[in-house]
């Protein structure tokens, strides 16, 4: 069964603006979730990123809940369930970043968690050139010290706050040695304001330098069946140093769900649109991935999406992914993969299969793409 399926089973509209509760969710789509109890013990089994900061085993990216990938603006209520639903049944990492709206997701996560958020794990990013008075996104990037804590007070009003468990640099600045950023991020830490920190899509040896300063805790990339590029460095990296990692993206930005397929047109302004992997000339190619899901998908009464964030599970015990959504039926889609298991046999097969599919097409616009894997510059003496 697909998302498409289940949102037509469990009767929501496109929109997403009805609402059942989660046992009627779980009958409804044949997720073998019968309450909200054996959801909850799902995801009971938590995490570590890093030495210490323990979550739970698959978390919330809440990206889209200003502005969906099809630029649709969700209703601010219904992200409000979602995000303390979640939490009802298990979840304790919550993504976010003041890029996203700009501002907008943060405000919209620090009112969602008020009443429980002394039991969660907030992470959110600093790094784009964002004027943190109007929120206009100016060119480039900006890791500044005197920058980085003018954007981390607006995250704690924004987040309603008085710390951050996670902060990650979405990017790393070309123009700032990674000593100065960590250097402020102590700081901070020394403050209480910041409790751990991390980095998303950075270079490797940046990663080296960082970790020596002060102890890396998470690594944030894309990672999923479609973009496997972090297994080459940066997994082993974090390996290596024992730092977690949290992919973005780990659905594909949808396409391993299966609610994607050669039909499918793009709104403007869907960056989906602009990354060649979803052209009409290498989607029947990939969409071979999707059928292989779909067929794992039967075998184990679940759905393309939960072997999706099954198979992560499955890589390193320190990845914890953070799907997305705006829908309530996805979030006990999504939570249900961490009860999929696939046997030593099985997952040999499951990647002899995959391995055989060769995904076509960059992952990401170019102009986006020149941010990742970035190094940063030499602190001069």
């Amino acid at each position: 069964m697909n998302r498409r399926d289940i949102l037509k089973t469990v009767g929501l509209a496109a929109a997403g603006t009805a609402f059942l509760p989660l046992d009627s969710l779980a009958k409804a789509s044949s997720l073998n979730f019968t309450n909200n109890d054996n959801l909850k013990d799902t995801l009971a089994s938590r995490r570590k990123l890093g030495k210490s900061l323990e979550v739970s085993a698959i978390g919330l990216g809440v990206q889209n809940m200003s502005r969906t990938y099809q630029m649709t603006i969700p209703t601010r209520t219904e992200m409000h369930n979602i995000i303390r639903k979640a939490f009802d049944n298990g979840v304790t990492l919550f993504d976010a970043a003041e890029a996203y709206g700009p501002f907008e997701v943060e405000k919209i996560l620090g009112e969602g968690v008020a009443s429980f958020r002394d039991k969660i794990v907030i992470e959110t990013k600093f790094g784009w050139n964002i004027d943190q008075q109007t929120g206009q996104r100016l060119p480039g990037l900006n890791s500044k010290p005197e920058h980085i804590k003018i954007v981390v007070e607006g995250m704690l009003k924004r987040l309603k706050t008085d710390r951050i468990d996670l902060l990650f640099q979405h990017r790393v600045d070309p123009e700032v040695p990674i000593e100065d950023v960590v250097g402020t991020i102590k700081d901070l830490m020394k403050e209480g304001k910041v409790l751990h920190y991390g980095l998303s899509e950075p270079g490797v040896q940046t990663v080296r330098r960082a970790h020596a300063i002060h102890p890396v805790t998470a690594i944030q990339n894309e990672y999923s069946l479609l973009w496997r590029g972090p297994e080459e460095k940066i997994i082993p990296l974090c390996e290596e140093l024992g730092i977690g990692f949290v992919p973005w993206s780990p659905l594909g930005v949808g396409f391993l769900t299966g609610a994607i397929d050669a039909a499918t047109g793009f709104a403007q302004g869907d960056i989906r649109g602009n990354e060649s992997r979803f052209s009409k000339e290498n989607m029947p190619n990939n969409l071979a991935l999707v059928t292989i899901l779909k067929d794992w998908a039967k075998k184990k009464n679940a759905t393309p999406g939960q072997i999706s964030l099954a198979w992560l599970l499955h890589q390193k015990p320190w990845i914890v992914p953070i799907p997305g959504t705006t829908q309530m039926a996805h979030i006990l889609e999504n939570n249900g993969a961490s009860a999929i298991k696939f046997s030593a046999d099985e997952l040999r097969q499951f990647n002899k299969e995959v391995n055989a599919v060769k995904i076509l097409g960059e992952r990401l616009p170019a102009f986006v793409q020149q941010f990742s894997d970035v190094e940063a510059p030499l602190k001069k003496n």
